[in-house]
């Protein structure tokens, strides 16, 4: 079984999230595909399949060591990067959509002569992804506020601080946010994994894990400073997470975080307390009234190597 790996939501090798794409699972079993993706230990693997509803082009189903995700952000960029270095994806295709558990999920392709990963004897590459999500959905937590923060360990002055609320929130898969004053007080958390298990979840199926951030200036091009935790899917401390970014986006548009330019092109700067830095990208549309109509995440992948599993 060959699979292809991947480094996501960034442009250099051995940074970004870590992904393996298995780029024909065809005969695999659910079990099978959850074992391997445990024995990858990365924080997601992807398996493709043939296209099983009208109107997409691949069936991916996503694995991350604990459980099955119906969506998630850093695999959908990085299997868009490897099927578009493969030649699966043509050379200036516009669009390409996914069938995930949520249902076609649509990917806007850019490509140029500066991709970080070009296909064998192509002139141009992909150069970046946009992946839509669904519209964000809000709910208090089930939680308590206080439990949320003593679980994520981090300084609950530097919460309060912010003036901002405690929010669950999904655009296909359900985060906890926790806005947080500075990026060292969001460097020094330190979680308590067994206490964020143990939380509970105002959405059906309950949420993928916390997401801390802070919206202190630290670089012109980066809009806040981010860290997630989820334990209860196997991921300890994950270095990008595109599934939780198109949420994050809607939190810093619905609280004014962010000016009406910004929306065009937010980033979120994640995995650096883990030593591998990542850009997530997030671009948020309203209409006259205010409310969202279009949630995307987008970002790049470079190609670390391949190799196979012997099955």
């Amino acid at each position: 079984m060959r699979y292809l790996h991947y480094d996501v939501f960034t442009d250099r090798m051995f940074e970004g999230n870590q992904l393996a794409v298995f780029p024909d699972a065809s005969g695999l079993t659910s079990a099978q595909m959850q074992t391997i993706t445990r024995e990858m230990n990365f924080s997601e693997c992807t398996f493709l399949l043939p296209p099983e509803t009208p109107g997409t082009d691949v069936r991916m189903r996503i694995f991350t060591p604990g459980a099955e995700l119906p969506m998630a952000g850093h695999p959908t960029i990085g299997t868009t990067f490897a099927l578009a270095h493969e030649g699966v994806i043509v050379a200036g295709r516009e669009r390409w959509v996914f069938g995930l558990g949520v249902g076609p999920t649509p990917v806007e392709l850019k490509w140029g002569s500066d991709s970080p990963t070009v296909a064998p004897g192509a002139e141009v590459g992909l150069s970046f992804a946009w992946m839509d999500q669904r519209r964000p959905e809000y709910r208090q937590p089930a939680s308590s506020r206080a439990e949320i923060v003593r679980a994520a360990g981090v300084d609950p002055d530097a919460v309060d601080a912010t003036g901002l609320p405690v929010e669950e929130i999904s655009c296909g898969a359900a985060f906890s946010y926790v806005p947080v004053k500075t990026r060292a007080a969001v460097d020094a958390a330190s979680p308590d994994l067994g206490a964020l298990r143990r939380l509970e979840s105002a959405f059906p199926g309950g949420h993928v894990g916390v997401f801390l951030f802070s919206t202190e200036p630290v670089d012109p091009a980066v809009a806040v400073y981010s860290r997630m935790f989820a334990p209860s899917q196997g991921i300890p401390e994950d270095p990008a997470t595109g599934g939780a970014s198109g949420p994050l986006g809607c939190y810093l548009v619905k609280h004014g975080l962010v000016t009406r330019d910004e929306r065009q092109d937010m980033v979120s700067l994640q995995g650096v307390a883990m030593g591998r830095p990542s850009r997530i990208h997030m671009r948020i549309a309203e209409d006259s009234h205010g409310q969202i109509t279009r949630v995307q995440v987008g970002g790049q992948a470079v190609r670390v190597g391949a190799g196979t599993i012997d099955l």
